[in-house]
């Protein structure tokens, strides 16, 4: 990406300070009288302009929420660079993984249904994993060595990544080399994806361990065959509509395929920002497309805000009750057993404070990993850098979308928290 200019560095600049309209969907009120401090806070505008400004995303939109009330929100840079379309306020964002929590929200509506209990095994509502092996080595010409599980996968470690299933986003780990080989994540059903999981050995037995997984896209499956609905249908009838989540989906209409951001990543030689190749990002457009309860959906910072803040809310936003406060409750409590935390050696960052819960990752000690969150907040994010996160205990969400595959955006989360949390002056507020 060519160096920008200086009228077009203040251009951003001040497209960074432009709040967001009063047709936001969460009402607005000063920073002030939720307890923050605007000076301070200018230093979130500063941080993230200067990231558009260097051309390590084309744009950005931000939002952080208090006590119901949208208090700092800004747009920065353009959606696309080629065709040179300014970032809005609408700009619709594939959220990849932050689909995670959306598909976690179903699955509990369906517990609070009596549809699933949290020590049922898997295999009471897929059968077809009823003969799971675990791998446990090679053998000298390098093939698998597997065993037997020594019990099906529960219900909870399906939720918590507990449950031993690879992913196939890498190739570093046998298993999801076998994953990527019978080309399981881009299959055209659900029922195709969990009849190739049902030959693919797990990575470890149960609840033993953490890794992330394609466990999330089989709670798809199970969302399916407990309801008797497409993925697609129960997201909309009973989430979206709801929380008025207009611009969330799997798939785009031809009219709102425009306000679509372009995806980038950076380019190995020139390190400047290149659209992603077409075999990466998914054809929004295509009418056999499978409805990934892992990584699917598009959605806005607006609509994020509220699932957001509904989660907040503790299950209910502007008269839609989604969950009950329990059900939420339980979403954000921990559940992967202290030893796995203790004993991990993976890149999540797990140990005696931070954990996992149901489709969400959990802060339960911040301060003992020197982060200034509240107790208990809980966040994911998705593979083009969109993120959030949630702290009930000073009611506040923040919801941030890019759109950049490949890294080099791996600072913007934790210094949106440095920057919220240093403005927020007057917690009592």
């Amino acid at each position: 990406m060519l160096k920008k200019s200086a009228a077009l560095v203040a251009a951003l600049a001040l497209t960074a300070l432009t709040v967001l309209p009063a047709a936001a969907q969460l009402p607005t009120a000063s920073p002030e009288s939720q307890g923050f401090d605007s000076a301070r806070l200018k230093k979130l505008d500063d941080y993230m302009a200067k990231v558009v400004a260097d051309g390590r995303v084309a744009g950005m939109t931000t939002m952080l929420v208090r006590h119901g009330k949208i208090v700092h929100s800004r747009i920065y840079g353009q959606a696309d660079l080629a065709k040179g379309t300014p970032m809005t306020a609408d700009t619709i964002f594939r959220i990849y993984s932050m689909t995670k929590p959306i598909t976690g929200v179903a699955m509990m509506m369906l517990f609070e249904e009596g549809k699933w209990q949290m020590d049922d095994p898997v295999t009471k509502f897929v059968p077809e994993f009823k003969n799971l092996r675990v791998m446990t080595g090679t053998d000298k010409k390098g093939n698998m060595i597997t065993v037997p599980v020594t019990r099906p996968p529960t219900m909870r470690e399906i939720m918590s990544h507990t449950a031993g299933f690879g992913y196939g986003l890498d190739n570093r780990h046998a298993v999801d080399r076998m994953i990527q080989k019978e080309n399981v994540l881009p299959t055209a059903t659900q029922q195709q994806m969990i009849d190739k999981l049902a030959n693919i050995p797990l990575k470890f037995q149960p609840g033993t361990d953490w890794a992330y997984s394609i466990s999330v896209d089989i709670q798809g499956a199970i969302v399916e065959r407990l309801s008797g609905q497409s993925l697609g249908a129960f997201f909309d009838q009973r989430i979206f509509q709801p929380l008025k989540m207009t611009d969330t989906s799997f798939r785009l209409d031809v009219a709102r395929q425009a306000r679509l951001a372009e995806v980038y990543q950076g380019d190995a030689a020139s390190g400047k920002l290149v659209p992603a190749p077409p075999g990466i990002v998914r054809d929004l457009l295509s009418p056999t497309l499978r409805e990934n309860a892992g990584g699917g959906l598009v959605s806005t910072m607006r609509d994020y805000a509220r699932f957001g803040q509904m989660l907040l809310n503790k299950g209910e936003l502007d008269g839609a009750r989604i969950l009950s406060p329990a059900a939420v409750e339980l979403m954000y409590t921990n559940v992967v057993p202290m030893d796995v935390l203790k004993n991990f050696q993976g890149t999540q960052g797990f140990n005696e404070h931070v954990g996992f819960g149901m489709d969400f990752r959990i802060v339960m000690n911040p301060r003992a990993i020197g982060r200034m969150d509240g107790k208990d907040s809980y966040d994911w994010g998705g593979a083009a850098g969109t993120w959030f996160w949630a702290d009930p205990t000073n009611d506040l969400f923040f919801v941030g979308m890019v759109q950049r595959l490949s890294g080099g955006v791996e600072d913007l989360r934790p210094m949106a928290r440095v920057f919220t949390y240093g403005a927020l002056v007057n917690p009592e507020k």
